[in-house]
């Protein structure tokens, strides 16, 4: 951390962040997501990937076919293990929607 900042109102990239917590492999496809629009920061749709985010922000995101809900507990500084990368967000995503009864995938033995 620089001078003067510390971990309460420290800021990051939106691509670094979505990098540094793993929700993609690398910070190009991140830039490619975010300027898709299928990235919001607190509810408002944002197609810059230089878009500053801390703790307190909410993201929502389309991604791998679910809508993701993340609060940020922290920005984060590097692009550490998956374990490291699970305490910079809270998932608060809503539950997966049940597949119904019918569903061939289920049904297979």
């Amino acid at each position: 951390m620089g001078a003067g900042e510390n971990g309460t109102n420290r800021r990051e990239r939106l691509d670094r962040f979505l990098f540094f917590a793993r929700a993609v492999k690398s910070r190009t496809l991140a830039q490619k997501l975010i300027e898709t629009g299928a990235v919001r920061v607190n509810s408002e749709r944002t197609t810059s990937s230089d878009r500053k985010v801390g703790a307190g922000d909410v993201l929502t995101m389309q991604l791998r076919g679910r809508i993701l809900v993340w609060r940020i507990l922290d920005p984060g500084t590097r692009r550490g293990p998956a374990s490291e990368a699970q305490t910079l967000y809270q998932d608060i995503s809503p539950p997966a929607p049940d597949r119904p009864d019918n569903d061939p995938v289920r049904t297979r033995q």
